[in-house]
């Protein structure tokens, strides 16, 4: 499948500088693209590629200011990341279309109820009183709980497991491996130093156009909903326990966990091995950096770093000290000697 830069270009609202008839079938990175693919730039610091690079057209800010000559096509957009993506999931779109139908052997509980343009995978389970909207895809061996909701449009890949009576909203992802509304982990210390259960009785609810990543863990509720807000994104490999709420459009890398009963607000962006402890809330539009532990309440438009979690400016001034600290130890010592020396 191919199309001319100029296609592009009207495609994605852009404009055009050099050979408006490149044609291009491909995207790859800009150091290392073809004269097919097309590549973006977003990121200055990528720059020194673009007279070196031999992409066939490259997307590129309406502002940027081109210094040295280059071979290639620039199609030039407000928001080249943008505008890349809107370009990969045309093209997806049209060359993976969505499965449609029931494979079998699969199982679907009956009295539920499958949407003819939904999909459920061979050996893929679908229990008691499940809910499936139109358009939905569930791939093989994906579990779908009695009672579980899933929305209009929602993708359950494969592997994926939906406990009892969790709600998914519309349109989201849910990556292979996931586990949504597993037991939160409550248990009640006994006298004799054993552990009693505390049967999760709540329920995980994810609003629409969220994604989850694979084999990201989200734990019921011990009473009440585990909550993850609309349009949020949660990575790979990161762990939301019960009774934990995450606000909208939140985005949080890999490898975090978030403990219980804590509350994330809307617009946040958590790096990778994030910890945040049980029972605090943190405001709206919050950029935590990655490795970070907080352990307290974060007003809004907080920019934190480090352990435990302190204004990141402050944590990057300690880090560069932290780096004298040999030189300091030797001063000191030194100033040791002098002072005994006067006293002798």
């Amino acid at each position: 499948m191919e199309f001319s830069a100029q296609q592009i270009a009207q495609l994605i609202g852009g404009t055009v500088e050099g050979n408006p008839d490149v044609m291009l079938s491909a995207f790859d990175k800009i150091e290392s693209a073809g004269p097919k693919a097309l590549t973006f730039l977003s990121n200055h610091k990528y720059a020194h590629y673009l007279p070196s690079s031999n992409a066939g057209a490259i997307l590129i800010s309406t502002d940027f200011q081109v210094s040295e000559p280059i071979s290639a096509t620039l199609i030039r957009v407000n928001d080249p990341y943008g505008a890349l993506a809107q370009l990969m999931t045309m093209v997806d779109q049209l060359t993976n279309p969505q499965p449609v139908g029931i494979e079998q052997p699969s199982f679907v509980a009956p009295g539920v109820e499958i949407p003819e343009d939904a999909y459920v995978g061979a050996f893929a389970y679908i229990g008691a009183g499940a809910k499936i909207g139109a358009g939905a895809k569930i791939y093989p061996q994906a579990y779908v709980g009695n009672g579980v909701s899933v929305g209009e449009g929602t993708i359950i890949y494969a592997g994926a497991k939906i406990y009892r009576g969790c709600v998914i909203g519309k349109n989201c992802i849910i990556h292979s491996g996931a586990v949504i509304g597993a037991d939160g982990f409550g248990f009640a210390p006994q006298p004799d130093g054993t552990y009693a259960k505390i049967p999760q009785m709540g329920r995980v609810e994810i609003a629409d156009n969220v994604e989850i990543g694979a084999n990201t863990t989200i734990d019921r509720a011990t009473m009440g909903r585990t909550i993850v807000g609309k349009g949020s994104k949660l990575d790979n490999l990161i762990q939301i326990a019960h009774n934990a709420e995450i606000g909208e459009n939140t985005v949080m890398a890999a490898q975090g966990g978030v403990a219980g009963s804590a509350k994330i607000g809307s617009n946040c962006m958590i790096g990778g091995q994030v910890g945040i402890a049980g029972h605090i809330a943190i405001g709206n539009k919050v950029n935590i950096g990655a490795q970070s532990g907080l352990h307290t309440n974060t007003p809004d438009g907080a920019v934190l770093m480090g352990y435990p979690a302190q204004p990141a400016r402050q944590w990057m001034r300690q880090q560069a000290q932290l780096t004298r600290i040999g030189e300091l130890i030797a001063k000191v010592r030194e100033l040791e000697k002098q002072i005994k020396s006067l006293e002798n």
